[in-house]
């Protein structure tokens, strides 16, 4: 059977779920991500080129990694093989790339290789995939719902260009769904359903950005119209199909951004009321609770600092817990964690002072490290003055120590400023009693 053909002859079949049929065959048909596969974008060319360079397919579900995988499939003249992450193990990636390592010589074509939820294998199968990655063995497409910046080795990242898609528009969502309530062949058009705009973006807003979700809703609400006298979709009919969901979403049509950042902005404000309703929309709208758990320890880190040092102990421990519990029970965490981290005193102390130390890096001569904090562990150093006439705090009882830590050039540079909230405040008052020491 060739490539795809299974998946293909499943699309074509009217049993197949209508987000499977509908699923877009070229990047002409392709909804939305304008922005990569557009006019002129990078991976139109490649693909139209079939020069594909090893990438990372990022974002949410349902905008479309798989469809970009599947469109690759038909339109390229290499050999194109598929892998789930969740099923395959590192025996499986061996025997295709030893058959793709022949195919290249023998036949002199290439392999492209679909790992779908990369982000579910191992440190360890990831290695494997490395050197046929940086030889040119395999071209590697991997899909996944999580940052890659986080889930995927470095050494395998470095060597693949990361492409991320966002959320579908709802203009994006609209067209899709107008297709498949046309598509006589594959869609709906023979049903003759009557829609107006107005429920088609109302599907739109439920949906979040997610072509599948909205499919999904399309068709479930077809099913109800059937053996009805013209049949027309409506709000009373979107009720009985999503029900509570529409109240998540309603009224004032908010993106999965918009509720993620006044989540945010609630926890910083010291709202817990807010922080835990806007937890509560995203739990029920099924966000993936371990990008909440990050945002959680973000926030922990960026807005309340060490006014609260304790607050990332508990943002980390609920990240941790979340994985290990699981949901229903997950929610508990969460609540817990998003809780003591608004009602903790809040600091961005931290948070300045790296961007300004970064900053100033980036934009300007910082000078040399000053002679007596160079690594003077080897021989010779000491001939070149590293290390010479440094001061060792623990022989000074392990507290501060008057000596030059910044470069010449930053002298007297203030990053951290303590604020007079929580535990900061102690520090503050600490770290006066070394500027009166030193004066």
């Amino acid at each position: 059977m060739d490539l795809f053909s299974y998946a293909n002859q499943v699309e074509n079949s009217q049993a197949a779920p209508l987000a499977v049929r509908m699923r877009p065959r070229t990047l002409d048909e392709f909804s939305g991500q304008h922005d990569i596969v557009g006019k002129g974008k990078f991976l139109r060319q490649m693909i139209h080129a079939d020069n594909l360079p090893s990438i990372i397919l990022f974002g949410p579900p349902g905008t479309g990694k798989t469809t970009l995988a599947h469109i690759v499939a038909n339109s390229t003249g290499s050999h194109f093989e598929k892998l789930n992450a969740v099923s395959a193990g590192i025996a499986d990636i061996r025997k295709l790339v030893e058959a793709a390592k022949e195919r290249l010589s023998f036949y002199r074509q290439r392999t492209i290789l679909f790992i779908d939820e990369i982000h579910r294998f191992n440190k360890g199968q990831q290695d494997v995939l490395l050197p046929y990655v940086e030889d040119g063995r395999v071209i590697l497409i991997g899909a996944t719902t999580e940052n890659p910046y986080f889930e995927v080795n470095s050494a395998l990242l470095s060597r693949m260009r990361v492409i991320r898609l966002k959320s579908l528009e709802s203009v994006d969502l609209l067209t899709m769904m107008e297709l498949a309530l046309k598509d006589k062949e594959r869609g709906l058009g023979n049903l003759g359903i009557g829609y107006s705009k107005e429920i088609l973006l109302k599907i739109a807003d439920i949906s979040g950005g997610d072509g599948r979700v909205a499919l999904n809703i399309l068709e479930q609400s077809a099913a109800m119209l059937k053996g009805i006298d013209d049949p027309k979709l409506t709000m009373d009919v979107l009720m009985e199909v999503v029900g509570e969901r529409i109240q998540t979403y309603d009224k004032s049509g908010d993106s999965h951004y918009d509720i993620i950042s006044a989540f945010i902005k609630s926890m910083r404000g010291s709202d817990p009321n807010g922080a835990i309703h806007y937890l509560a929309r995203m739990i029920v709208a099924g966000e993936d609770v371990k990008f909440i758990a990050r945002r959680i320890v973000i926030c922990a880190a960026e807005d309340v600092g060490n006014a609260d040092p304790q607050a990332l102990v508990v943002a980390m421990a609920a990240a941790q817990a979340v994985q290990f519990v699981g949901m229903p029970e997950a929610r508990i965490i969460l609540s817990q964690a998003v809780i003591y981290i608004a009602t903790a005193p809040k600091s961005n102390a931290s948070y300045l002072a790296v961007d300004q130390a970064i900053h100033d890096v980036k934009q300007q001569d910082c000078g040399s490290v000053p002679l007596h904090l160079r690594d003077a562990h080897y021989q010779g150093a000491k001939s070149l003055g590293h290390g010479v006439n440094y001061l060792y705090p623990h022989d000074y009882a392990g507290s501060y120590v008057k000596q030059q830590y910044l470069p010449d050039l930053l002298i007297d540079t203030v990053y951290y400023q303590p604020t007079e909230n929580g535990k900061e405040k102690l520090i503050k008052q600490e770290m006066m009693k070394h500027t009166m020491t030193n004066r």
